[in-house]
Formats: structure tokens, sequence, C-alpha cells
């Protein structure tokens, strides 16, 4: 039995408290989330480049400007500020690999052997580099070889072996990638150009691929034989000081 002079005992519980540190703020989430409404698929806000951190920052930016409106042709291709000229240059070839890979199967039912036994466009006629020694091919085929070649390229462990900085040895594929990848254009637009300006006006690819070889001045202009009009949108004019010509 405790004395009734003693000391209380002393209380050693923790005060309680209702006031929560502050939380950061929710990194951006750049992917859809379950349940999401149609009207606002893909419509993530793009943060400012330098609040990025991803080793696949360009390729992750330049789709996401895609997304949000394919025809601000300027926004997508210019290169930001701060950012390597010749990776934002690798990126936005391997994008249009893969929206070339739509256009393909918009191609199927009728570009055929029987319909395109040769790669043509206009005059023009084209040997796939896609053999051991350049060669004829059914034009379908000749896209099919020329896309997986460009690909295959570009994921080449020996020639891109970073997507944080491109090697100096393999800029001189920029190129001969960007003149094949056009003639998959030209070829569309003087043999099928429904399907050409069906595409377009949903991707505007060729106006942001005319653009980009243009803006980096990939091509000389007697090579550029799909004329502007087929952009089907208004291109914008080039800066004095744009990006460093190619090659």
């Amino acid at each position: 039995m405790s004395s009734p002079n003693a000391a209380p005992a002393a209380d050693t519980s923790a005060p309680s408290s209702t006031t929560k540190p502050p939380q950061a703020p929710p990194k951006p989430l750049w992917r859809n989330r379950p349940g999401i409404r149609q009207e606002d698929w893909s419509q993530w806000t793009l943060p400012p480049l330098d609040q990025i951190e991803s080793s696949f920052l360009a390729q992750q930016y330049i789709q996401s400007l895609v997304r949000k409106d394919p025809s601000a042709i300027k926004d997508i291709v210019d290169v930001p500020e701060g950012q390597d000229t010749n990776l934002w240059r690798y990126e936005h070839l391997r994008q249009i690999c893969l929206e070339l890979n739509n256009l393909v199967v918009m191609l199927e039912p009728e570009c055929t052997t029987e319909t395109c036994p040769e790669m043509k466009a206009q005059e023009w006629l084209y040997l796939c580099a896609g053999h051991p020694n350049p060669q004829q091919c059914p034009a379908l085929d000749y896209i099919v070889h020329t896309l997986d070649s460009a690909t295959a390229l570009l994921n080449s462990q020996k020639s891109f072996y970073s997507r944080v900085s491109i090697p100096e040895g393999s800029i001189k594929h920029f190129a001969n990638i960007t003149r094949r990848l056009y003639r998959i254009f030209a070829h569309t637009w003087y043999q099928h150009k429904e399907i050409f300006q069906e595409f377009e006006v949903e991707t505007h690819l060729y106006a942001r691929t005319y653009y980009m070889i243009k803006y980096f001045d990939v091509m000389p202009d007697d090579a550029l034989v799909v004329p502007v009009e087929a952009c089907m949108t208004d291109i914008p004019p080039l800066e004095a000081d744009s990006s460093e010509s190619g090659e």
C-alpha cells in the first residue's frame, strides 16, 4: 500500500498531437490511372524539363508532347534549352519509326506485290538495302525492311549504347536513317495519297519529319520530293539560330 505522502508517479506517456508534418507534393505520374475517363486519357501535366528525373527524359517528354498535340510541330521538334541536340535527334528518329509502324498497318491491304512490285515515288525507284546487295523489293517489303533495319541500328548496343548521350562516331547514322525513312512518306504520297492524308491528318508525322529535316538541315531541298502541301498544316518558320546543321 502506498504512503499518503508519496509523490505522484510521473506521466511517461507521450503527449498527443494532431499536427502532421508537411507532405511533399506528389511526383507527376506519367501514366493513365485505372478507371480514367476517355477525355482525360494521356492528359497529364507536363512539368518543366529541369524538374524531371528520368534516364529516358527526352523520349518521355517528346512522346508526351505528341500525345498532347501532334500538330504542335515547333514545340515537339525544337531542342529545348539545356538539352543535348544529338540525343534529341536520336529520340525523334526512334519516335518516327514507332509511328510509321501504324502507317504500315494502313498500307497492308492496298500496297501489295501486285499493286506495288517496286518501291517507287513518282519517277524515283529505290533499291532496298536490307539485303547483302541492294536490290529491288516490293514496296511494302522495302518499307518493313527499312523500319526493321533503322530500329535495329537505333537499338544497337554498339552504335547507341547510351540513352543519355550519343557517341560522336554514331552521329553519322542520323542522315542515312532519315533519308531512308523519308522514302516511306514519298512512296505513300505518290502511290497511296488517300492513305497518306488519312494518316497525316491524325498524326502530323510527315509535317514533324519535314520540319525536323529542315531544322537540323539533314537533307538537301532537291531530295524532298514530297510537296510541302502534304504536311496539311502550317510549317513554323525556322529561326536564324536554330540547331546546328546536320551531315
